[in-house]
């Protein structure tokens, strides 16, 4: 080989390691989509499916494990092993638990997620990360608000009142907190679809296809000032939202009581959630809420998730067991107020 080729040969070699290396590097990233007016574009499907929930599991201690424990934990975790167990092929002859009871949703249904989420490049055991057990810090106001809940949840009278039961029994709005604020994972539908505009913000929630608009103010204070008044508490609360940086600020006032009381998340209309969204990459959105009600909690609470991309679009849920059931359960009390010789509820 002549000392010409040679010296092209390696130059040519040093040209490929260069590019090699920078494309091995994070400056070779691919950049973040952003909007005509510079902003992280939002715009897309995302789902929080996961294993991991807003609080650890009683006797976990740590927030982060390794991968090997992500897999593990995952194959034993109630949720995943009653998955599995319900999918196994059943008996014809199997029968409900108990006479009259149908049973409730089974595995075919359900998709909750089989992994820990994995959230600032660790393996998360809980969404919530202050306080540092993982666990709501609840006063004992708090306390009483989640036991009057439990004990409303597992009445075994049936009530004559629709609105006696919960809001998502009557598919107004999404279920174990899903809608929001802050977002949690459900047992199905923990999808989302954010479309953005300059002026706003909407995120479509699967489960109930609930949609919160959230209007985009110029910063913090004109967002503050732009809250409506306290006497009104729509569903998901009132919020407002501004850019710091690169991240988009949600917060919120006011959420409706009847909201609020049913949990997993507690909150009363004096309550404010503050939601941060970053882009951490093209597949990832950082979410971020906080949490402060002097009421049911002792403190303010922290909690961090990964909004995660999905290919998929969302298709309609359209929720009707609360419509029929609303008319099956008022036949039903006023049959039995017949029976026994009392006077019809009004």
């Amino acid at each position: 080989m002549s000392h010409h080729l040679t010296f092209r040969a390696g130059v040519a070699g040093a040209v490929l390691a260069a590019a090699l290396l920078f494309a091995g590097s994070p400056l070779a990233a691919p950049p973040l989509p952003r909007t005509a007016d510079a902003h992280p574009d939002f715009t897309g499907v995302w789902t929080n499916a996961s294993v991991t929930k807003l609080t650890r599991l009683p006797g976990v201690t740590e927030l982060a494990i390794s991968a090997a424990q992500a897999r593990a934990r995952a194959r034993s975790n109630p949720m995943v092993r009653n998955l599995d167990a319900d999918a196994a092929p059943s008996e014809v002859s199997d029968r409900p638990p108990s006479v009259g009871d149908p049973g409730g949703y089974n595995a075919f249904w359900l998709d909750p997620g089989r992994t820990y989420a994995r959230v600032r490049g660790e393996f998360r055991t809980s969404w919530i990360v202050e306080p540092a057990d993982g666990q709501l810090p609840f006063s004992d106001a708090g306390r009483e608000r989640v036991r009057q809940a439990g004990a409303f949840a597992r009445r075994a009278d049936t009530p004559a009142d629709p609105e006696a039961l919960e809001p998502w029994d009557r598919c107004l709005i999404a279920s174990r907190g899903s809608g929001g604020p802050g977002m949690l994972n459900n047992i199905y539908n923990s999808n989302y679809q954010i479309v953005q505009t300059p002026h706003a913000v909407a995120i479509v929630v699967e489960m109930i296809h609930d949609v919160r608009t959230i209007p985009l103010f110029r910063d913090k204070a004109a967002a503050q000032a732009g809250h409506g008044p306290a006497v009104l508490q729509p569903w998901f609360g009132d919020s407002t939202g501004w850019w710091e940086g690169d991240t988009l600020v949600v917060e919120t006032l006011n959420a409706r009581a009847e909201q609020g009381r049913a949990g997993p998340l507690f909150l009363t209309p004096q309550g404010r959630v503050t939601e941060r969204f970053t882009r951490a990459s093209r597949g990832e959105i950082l979410y971020e809420f906080q949490v402060e009600d002097a009421t049911y909690y002792a403190r303010p609470w922290r909690a961090e998730m990964s909004l995660t991309a999905l290919k998929d679009q969302l298709f309609e849920y359209a929720c009707h067991e609360g419509n029929y059931a609303m008319s099956d359960i008022l036949r039903g009390v006023r049959a039995g107020e017949a029976a026994a010789g009392r006077p019809a509820s009004p």
